[in-house]
């Protein structure tokens, strides 16, 4: 075998580590396996190639040395991948970790609707912009049906409300799931806001394939980047 041939089945298999250190955990491992040039595949060929040589046309010894290095090329990528599926792995387990915390706890994350227990009540926040004078919410049941109409102090800023569960007869609204809107009077003008809830934490699920923890509310599933307080 040639020294050019050697090179280029190092090229090939360097390439093709390249490729599997840019893959996730589970293909780097798989990609990895299958590696057709181990460190001593790579020595047994140089050895052979030594032995079958031309004696009147040595090869130059400055070739052997790019052979090496294409061989530590392959070695260090290989490394640097199973690093990288080490990290991913503990990043999930830092992830569950967080995530089980919250479990039991009330968090503020963007939404519209959240579910209502019998006798019980729904807490918010909206963010007022600067020049608002007037802040009213709107509550929906689930056919869309207007159930609760109420003003809330204008301040600027992140404002909480807090709607009692009662209609706007005054009776007690039914368990279920109702949707909130936010109006704002801006200079003047009225301004639809976007209303955040509470939610309580039921359980978390990770997505193995982005490491993306979502929560699994009484509300339903929220990402984890929706959450904006932790109660």
């Amino acid at each position: 075998m040639s020294v050019n041939s050697i090179s280029a089945y190092a090229a090939q298999t360097a390439a093709a580590a390249a490729a599997t250190a840019g893959s996730n955990s589970a293909a780097a491992g798989n990609a990895n396996s299958q590696l057709a040039l181990t460190q001593s595949d790579f020595l047994q060929l140089l050895v052979t190639q030594m032995q079958n040589q031309d004696p009147t046309q040595p090869t130059n010894p400055s070739q052997f040395i790019n052979e090496f290095s294409a061989l530590s090329e392959v070695s260090g990528i290989n490394s640097m991948s199973n690093s990288m599926s080490t990290l991913s792995s503990s990043m999930s387990s830092a992830q569950i970790l967080n995530g089980t915390n919250l479990i039991g706890h009330t968090v503020i994350a963007s939404g519209n609707s959240a579910g209502l227990a019998a006798g019980g009540s729904i807490t918010g926040a909206v963010n007022v912009p600067a020049g608002t004078s007037a802040l009213t919410v709107q509550v929906a049941d689930a056919s869309g049906q207007l159930v609760r109409t109420f003003s809330v102090p204008a301040q600027t800023g992140i404002t909480p409300f807090t709607w009692d569960g009662t209609t706007n007869s005054g009776s007690a609204a039914p368990a279920g799931t109702y949707s909130f809107s936010v109006t704002a009077n801006t200079n003047g003008s009225p301004t639809s806001l976007t209303p955040e809830l509470a939610y309580q934490v039921n359980s978390v699920t990770l997505d193995p394939t982005t490491n993306s923890l979502t929560l699994n509310t009484n509300g339903g599933s929220l990402p984890l980047s929706s959450v904006s307080q932790v109660m």
